[in-house]
Order: C-alpha cells, then structure tokens, then sequence
C-alpha cells in the first residue's frame, strides 16, 4: 500500500474503533490506541471485558457504538476477523485495518465487496508515523 493511499485514508478519518483494546498499557492495542487518540482521533474501545479505556466508555460490540465510526482497528487474532468485517460492513465503516500478524483472506473479501479500505499484516502506528511523524 503506497503512502499517499493511506495519507488519504488517515486524513479523512475522524473515529477509530479498537478492537481488543483495554486499560493494560502492556498490550500493543492500548499504545496504538493512546497514539491515535493524542494525534485526534476519536477512539471507540471495543472490548465485552471492559467498561473503559483511555477514558472512553468501551462497548461489547461494534453494533453498539451509538455514533459513526470510519475506521475498524483490529487486535485480535485472525479468526476472528471475518466476523469483525461483517460487523463493520453492517455499520457502515469505511475502513478496515488488521493489525501485525492478523490476516484473512475471507475477512478482505468482505469488507472489499462492500467496498471498503482493507489492510492487513500491518501496524497503524508503524504506518502513520512513517508518514506524518511522532506527535
């Protein structure tokens, strides 16, 4: 994926939903996630085991965000990323980003077919600050 592709994408982004992410600051999902919220975006926890995160309430699904979300961050292991991608595509995100390690073909075909932004196998952090820098 080019830079400027994602350039677009993260510039037009205003809501990120994380899922798999909790207050243990040990956890990948909790410094992606506190990066994401110091550089502006909205971040929407997405975790059943937690009641908030980064001081945002934290729902059990992406169906129960009351408001838009633009963007699913996904920490979860790949199995589990089909369903994560219907979930979206019933929402109505406009994106769709599998974290390090995180890969699924089926989960790629349906946020695709629902024309989507799709990226896998890769971390948002990692790519965002290669491009705008550190905040």
């Amino acid at each position: 994926m080019e830079d400027s592709e994602l350039k677009k994408l993260f510039d037009s982004v205003k809501t990120i939903a994380v899922i798999g992410l909790s207050n243990n600051k040990e956890k990948a999902a909790y410094g992606v996630a506190s990066y994401l919220q110091r550089v502006g975006y909205k971040i929407v926890p997405i975790n059943p085991g937690c009641s908030e995160a980064l001081g945002e309430k934290c729902y059990a699904t992406l169906e129960e965000a009351p408001f838009q979300v633009d963007l699913v961050d996904v920490f979860r292991r790949s199995e589990f990323a089909p369903e994560i991608a219907k979930s979206a595509v019933k929402i109505g995100a406009k994106a769709l980003w599998l974290q390090d390690e995180v890969i699924s073909g089926e989960a790629e075909k349906i946020a695709k077919d629902a024309g989507m932004f799709f990226h896998q196998n890769d971390c948002i952090f990692r790519r965002r600050t290669r491009i705008y820098g550190m905040a």
